[in-house]
């Protein structure tokens, strides 16, 4: 057993017990110690994933290993897991420099925060190493009942308490829709390693009809956990009854684990029945980019309005996985799937900024939920005013953001295969993105446009406005220069292909 595999794991799961424990002696209501040694401690744990990621694993024999298997071929280490392990930990740090200040304000600013948001990012990060279908619904679970509980964290509020049950039920829904899948996937190959089910496909010599029904319940549960039409139903009733600080934690680093196991199961096991999945992923994609962004258009509160937008673009990032396999060809494989990769991460680095500036805006007794709060912003606060019209941008995907690049790199790679429907699926794409311009746009003009109708100074912490500041540049700076990151996602999964 090697366990150079899993110790970033093992280094999480020990910090979050050690933060627990500590956090029973701290009197500090600012809980300074507990989010002092918790920060630290994901700051270690993102340095180990991305010394990983940089050198790989040593053998003691020769050149270092890129890729490493561990505990039975269980888990597996490879360049695409630490690249999205790397991004996640930080998600979760970003999330915590944000969620600091607004939970102080409700009290909710207890170990338990700190803790449960680290057993969350332990069960993504077990996702991301998995390699087999026990330790893929083990690390869902860890992550999903983290989440569970940090929704109803507020338990004087019937919304979040409301919210929290919705999400344990159709959370619950989608856990059984994938196990049933993969149980028969395991029944038709014989394997619950993702690789074996792999060359089990690859033989032929197994049932298709029970390969296809089982793909299609695994398909039907990771659209649950992307949030994907028809699936989606938790999606806005989550984001909206949760507070501001657990929305984030949900619509942050756990989309970049259901991308992961997205790519495990379907590319890494399932990629002989690619013909099927790829139709099922059009129609959800297609479904996803339509509702959402018709729906987003009628929302007057912020955090509904961007889970409609969650949707919307979780369904264009979907496209990017569709074109992988053209005519049972995979020359195209890295260009698709790294550029749906690229669009995830470039989604969740704007997530935290836009709620991050919803938490911002809110202060004790006042919850900043609807459009309406933004109004005036530009004379109230005219550098966060530009912080959130340059993140609005990129979620509309207008240049020079990233979030332009990111639709770029998923369209080229729809209309690089030069298959007419693809093609089509491209124009379609477009067109939906523009009609989601619109509510996007409708922010930006409510907040340089109108008069302010809140006077307030803003809420929120140093360290919460600078990382802020530091936000809005990332999206502008990887808009000018999206390069290194676009080709770090591209060499991931070559890495993973050549493994």
């Amino acid at each position: 057993m090697n366990w150079q595999a899993v110790s970033p794991e093992i280094l999480l799961l020990a910090a979050a017990c050690l933060v627990a424990l500590v956090d029973l002696w701290v009197k500090d209501p600012n809980r300074l110690v507990t989010y002092c040694l918790a920060q630290g401690s994901l700051f270690v744990v993102a340095l180990l994933q991305l010394w990983y990621f940089a050198n790989g694993f040593s053998n003691g024999e020769g050149p270092n290993t890129v890729t490493l298997y561990a505990m039975q071929r269980m888990v597996v280490a490879d360049p695409m897991g630490h690249l999205l392990g790397v991004f996640a930990t930080l998600a979760m740090m970003v999330t915590l420099v944000y969620a600091r200040p607004y939970a102080a304000e409700r009290e909710m600013l207890k170990g338990e925060l700190f803790s449960l948001s680290m057993f969350s990012l332990l069960g993504i990060l077990v996702m991301l190493a998995a390699n087999n279908f026990l330790v893929v619904y083990l690390g869902l679970e860890l992550m999903s009942l983290s989440l569970y509980a940090l929704v109803a964290m507020r338990r004087d509020s019937i919304s979040a308490t409301e919210a929290a049950m919705k999400y344990f039920v159709l959370g619950a829904l989608a856990s059984g829709f994938l196990l049933y899948g993969l149980s028969m996937m395991y029944g038709a190959t014989g394997s619950l390693e993702i690789s074996e089910v792999f060359k089990a496909i690859g033989t032929g010599q197994i049932n298709k009809s029970v390969l296809i029904l089982g793909t299609v319940f695994v398909v039907a549960g990771l659209a649950f956990k992307l949030g994907a039409v028809p699936f989606h139903m938790w999606v806005p009733d989550v984001y909206q009854g949760a507070p501001t600080a657990i929305t984030l934690m949900v619509g942050g680093a756990p989309k970049l684990a259901a991308f992961a196991i997205t790519i495990r199961l379907l590319v890494e096991g399932m990629l002989g029945l690619a013909v099927d999945w790829q139709q099922m992923l059009v129609l959800l994609s297609v479904g996803s980019m339509l509702l959402g962004n018709l729906a987003a258009i009628a929302q007057g509160n912020i955090k509904r309005m961007l889970a409609y937008s969650t949707i919307a673009q979780i369904g264009f990032m979907l496209l990017g996985l569709c074109p992988g396999v053209v005519s049972s060809n995979t020359v195209s494989a890295s260009n698709a799937y790294s550029s749906a990769m690229f669009y995830v991460i470039v989604d969740v680095l704007t997530s935290l900024g836009t709620f991050g500036m919803i938490m911002l805006l809110s202060r004790a007794g006042h919850e900043a939920e609807l459009i309406d709060d933004f109004r005036g912003l530009a004379k109230r606060s005219p550098w966060f005013a530009g912080v959130m019209a340059v993140l609005m941008f990129s979620l509309a995907g207008i240049p020079p953001t990233v979030g332009f690049y990111a639709k770029l790199a998923v369209l080229q790679a729809l209309v690089s295969t030069n298959v007419p429907g693809f093609i089509w699926l491209a124009v379609i794409a477009v067109v939906l993105s523009l009609l989601g311009a619109f509510y996007y746009l409708r922010v930006v003009k409510v907040m340089y446009f109108e008069e302010p109708v809140d006077l307030h100074p803003l809420a929120g912490g140093s360290d919460a406005r600078i990382m802020l500041s530091l936000n809005g540049a990332a999206v502008l700076l990887l808009g000018i220069l999206p390069g290194g990151l676009m080709a770090l996602c591209r060499d991931a999964i070559v890495q993973m292909f050549a493994t």
